[in-house]
């Protein structure tokens, strides 16, 4: 097989019956071995049913129905994880992304791609929404050093190793481009298509853009720091650990000398010091063990349909 199309769906039931048609109709236009995989993030609405009909009545689709809501970045790793084929592409289930362009994206990936992002370009969005977007792009292209104009569209198409070697939570799924390129991987941009959302309303805002922030950070010390914790903590550690030792050094020599040293504050500063720079570097040891923990299943899978 030669691609599986993972759609992660929260609440489109109004949206689905149409996309899958879209879809179908452009895959068998260029010829293309796939399959599409709804992945359900716990819908309360008829998706779920619409996603059984659809795959009752064409083999080609797949449904996996989560016990309940965990986010996008479970619904693509779920997705990831199921699919057969030998590259993987995503798309947002709002029928605002545009099938049509993943035939490009793909030859794009056969040139030598391994990721291929899609560029909303000209967004069918209201500015609520396009000006925060514009600001979290240009503030993860200045951190992350990823040239790239849209980090967080939904269309992409990977090499499924790609695909299946990220591992995301949370917010990170705004940032796969800035993590695979950290992967060692080579980023592509497509600018694509997109269209006015036609059902329901944007969850966009604010908030949103709040969270991005500190999941930048978290992307940003990751990058870092997530196989070699205790460097990040050991420093600042052994630092304060040395600082404070030195003081009470210094003390000690005062009090054979006779001076009383028990109420001043230098005292109880060289004794805080040893104690927070322990801390630290229990904290940096803590991290050793986790970083070397087995990856754990985050999310329970309710049925898998195909």
């Amino acid at each position: 097989m030669m691609l599986s199309l993972v759609i992660p769906v929260y609440n489109e039931v109004e949206s689905l019956e149409e996309l899958y048609k879209k879809i179908k109709k452009v895959f068998d236009r260029e010829n293309i071995s796939y399959e599409v995989i709804f992945v359900d993030d716990g819908s309360r609405d008829g998706s779920p049913d619409v996603e059984e009909k659809i795959a009752s009545q064409d083999k080609k689709v797949r449904v996996v129905q989560l016990n309940r809501n965990y986010g996008k970045a479970a619904a693509l790793t779920v997705g990831f994880e199921v699919a057969r084929g030998k590259y993987i592409a995503t798309t947002d289930a709002d029928l605002q992304d545009e099938p049509g362009e993943i035939p490009e994206m793909l030859r794009m990936l056969q040139e030598g791609y391994d990721l291929v992002s899609g560029w909303k370009r000209k967004r069918r969005d209201p500015l609520t929404k396009v000006l925060p977007s514009r600001i979290f792009n240009a503030v993860t292209s200045l951190f992350t050093g990823v040239r790239i104009h849209d980090f967080n569209c939904g269309l992409k198409v990977y090499r499924a190793e790609v695909a299946k070697a990220l591992n995301i939570y949370g917010g990170l799924y705004r940032y796969i481009p800035a993590i695979v390129h950290l992967m060692g991987y080579r980023v592509g941009e497509k600018e694509v298509v997109h269209h006015p959302r036609k059902y329901g309303k944007s969850k966009y805002g604010g908030r949103r853009l709040y969270h991005g922030f500190w999941d930048l950070i978290t992307l940003l010390f990751l990058s870092k720091y997530m196989r070699r914790p205790l460097h990040f903590f050991g420093f600042p550690g052994i630092l304060c650990f040395v600082v404070g030792l030195g003081i009470l050094l210094y003390l000690t020599i005062g009090w054979f000398k006779g001076e009383w040293i028990g109420n001043r504050p230098m005292f109880f500063l060289g004794i805080l010091l040893i104690i927070v720079g322990l801390q630290f570097v229990s904290i940096g040891l803590l991290g050793e063990m986790i970083a070397h923990d087995q990856k754990r299943q985050s999310y329970i899978i309710k049925k898998i349909i195909g």
